[in-house]
């Protein structure tokens, strides 16, 4: 895994991803964190979301994805259902669902660069320590960078 700090959404506007991804809940909100922005910058990706059954606990582990047009070629935004619901206190975030989502994105992506947040530990509560150990043994041998959020 790479590190690098900066804004995921501006790096993979200007061309170094080919693919990023985020997790989501399943209901079809991406109503805060970073779903938020790239619903705002990336709609085709909330459309992807819609397509799917707002509440359906069967999501969890999956994902849906969408095509965007920069002037860098084709970015590739993955909606990861790593987490069932937001609300309420404690984690959300579920460590079998972020596992199954990244080894989706492991058979149907493999060889593109891949970006990512810190999925599941922000607002979802989850523990940075095990989420990146997941990822790490998820996407071995692929070009994937964790993006620490920084202006």
């Amino acid at each position: 895994m790479k590190i690098i700090k900066g804004d995921l959404l501006q790096l993979a506007i200007t061309g170094e991803f080919d693919l990023i991804v985020h997790g989501c809940n399943c209901f079809c909100t991406m109503g805060a964190g970073i779903a938020k922005s790239i619903k705002q910058i990336f709609p085709e990706a909330y459309q992807a979301d819609l397509q799917t059954e707002s509440g359906d606990r069967s999501k969890l582990g999956k994902i849906s994805w969408a095509s965007s047009k920069t002037d860098h070629g084709e970015l590739i935004i993955v909606n990861g259902y790593t987490q069932f619901h937001w609300k309420g206190s404690g984690r959300k975030a579920d460590y079998d669902a972020i596992r199954s989502v990244f080894k989706e994105i492991k058979n149907n992506f493999s060889g593109l660069r891949i970006g990512y947040p810190a999925i599941g530990a922000g607002l979802a509560g989850g523990d940075w320590t095990i989420i990146s150990q997941i990822i790490e043994e998820e996407l071995l041998d692929e070009d994937h960078t964790f993006v620490e959020y920084s202006k």
